[in-house]
């Protein structure tokens, strides 16, 4: 059963009671992402992602992780392009422990400067791994590119500069702006009480009142650039996109469907054609990136040198055939049972539920029902997955990055595509 109840300096609680299960899963989530930080600020709202685990007025970083290991729970965090959560999950009997914990690290930590410091150090390493694991590297600098000169293109991670030069004022200050009581969702689902659970959050949470600040987030328009980028690699990795649906938008049910019959799934056409039949990649996959007001429908491949030629041709034949040709009713089928089935599985994990209260919550202002989903997933035709695909899809209208040992420029490659 959903419960919402908005404290009075507009902190919003929503919870899910699942009584047959023994755990509560809880977030503090804040709609504030890297999208949301200035030019010097890049990394920050992830710097304090890692920081709010290092100490509090009252605990320390051992005795934060020593409480929660007691009671055999798991706490973390995420920062995202749009959000920062910092969630934990334990026994439905220890909730009251796990939110003292929560709104502790959230309302009262400390920031100490040599913590600060030391975690600098572990986010320069972990900018640096990103830079040797190019699968994902690909993907980040495909958005570089593809969303240019907008704040949503950076990464998550910010700059070894800006990160280094990041300190406790500035981290003060950065969510004395940003984290106002109006962008909190606290979630949680499990087995709780909804009246209880927020006698023991209200009591601090209501003491949070930082002064609202305008944010200025802006709608990146796409470029649709082609970028080879040479590096020193065994495969070269490429990635193509094209405009896909945001969280909200009405044709979202469609985009997930045929993520899922282009190359999200063991049979799919993409991984069918290029992995199956042709042995072309081992890791091969069509993705959806959505965000509140934009999206990127993609593909991503690594492929040996010798063969990014011929896997670029299938996957653009592909596109091509999916442009001008019906989906059958059976491919549409399955693919709406592998969406529905996704769900529901991901339904049963209290985890999940939780992280879904609070994205409903901030995209729609209300709960979700499992049932309307399934409804708006079941209403899509096969007619309507082939009409918006035709909606976005053109090669002039794809953004193409290479990443690897390629020696073919970006003309010759533009070339090509353009005699499609």
């Amino acid at each position: 059963m959903f419960q919402k109840t908005v404290l009075k300096n507009g902190v919003r609680i929503v919870t899910e009671r699942l009584p047959y299960v023994h755990s509560v899963s809880t977030g503090i989530w804040v709609n504030v992402g890297s999208r949301d930080e200035e030019e010097n600020e890049r990394g920050i709202t992830h710097l304090i992602e890692h920081m709010l685990f290092k100490g509090t007025e009252s605990r320390t970083a051992l005795d934060i992780a020593k409480e929660l290991d007691s009671v055999g729970g798991f706490a973390n965090a995420f920062t995202s392009k749009e959000h920062v959560c910092f969630h934990a999950k334990v026994l439905d009997t220890h909730l009251p422990l796990v939110v003292d914990v929560l709104t502790d690290i959230f309302l009262n930590s400390v920031f100490d400067p040599q913590e600060i410091a030391r975690e600098q150090q572990v986010i320069v390493q972990e900018i640096r791994m990103i830079e040797d694991t190019p699968d994902e590297l690909v993907h980040i600098l495909f958005q570089e590119m593809y969303w240019k000169g907008n704040t949503l293109g950076l990464p998550i991670y910010g700059t070894v500069e800006t990160v280094e030069k990041a300190d406790r004022e500035s981290i003060k200050a950065y969510v004395a702006r940003k984290f106002h009581p109006t962008r909190i969702v606290i979630a949680a689902a499990g087995n709780l009480d909804h009246e209880r659970f927020v006698e023991l959050v209200a009591p601090s949470m209501e003491t949070w009142n930082h002064a609202p600040t305008p944010r200025n987030r802006k709608t990146p328009t796409e470029n649709y650039e082609i970028k080879v980028m040479r590096k020193d690699l065994e495969q070269v990795h490429l990635t193509l996109g094209m405009k896909g649906a945001s969280h909200v938008d009405e044709n979202r049910f469609a985009c997930h469907l045929l993520n899922v019959i282009l190359g999200n799934s063991m049979s799919s056409r993409l991984f069918q054609e290029v992995r199956e039949k042709r042995g072309l990649a081992y890791s091969v996959f069509s993705f959806l990136n959505s965000h509140e007001d934009t999206g990127i429908f993609g593909v991503y491949a690594g492929v040996s040198p010798k063969n990014v030629e011929e896997t670029l041709r299938v996957i653009l034949d592909q596109l091509e055939k999916l442009s001008k040709e019906p989906i059958s009713d059976t491919e549409a089928a399955a693919a709406k049972e592998y969406v529905k089935g996704s769900m529901y599985l991901n339904a049963e994990s209290t985890d999940s539920r939780m992280n879904r209260l609070a994205r409903n919550e901030f995209l729609f202002g209300r709960d979700v029902p499992f049932e309307e989903v399934e409804a708006r997933i079941n209403a899509v035709t096969p007619e309507a997955l082939h009409e918006w695909f035709c909606t976005t899809y053109a090669p002039s209208r794809c953004g193409l990055l290479f990443l690897g040992p390629l020696d073919t420029d970006e003309e010759s490659i533009r070339q090509s595509l353009l005699q499609r």
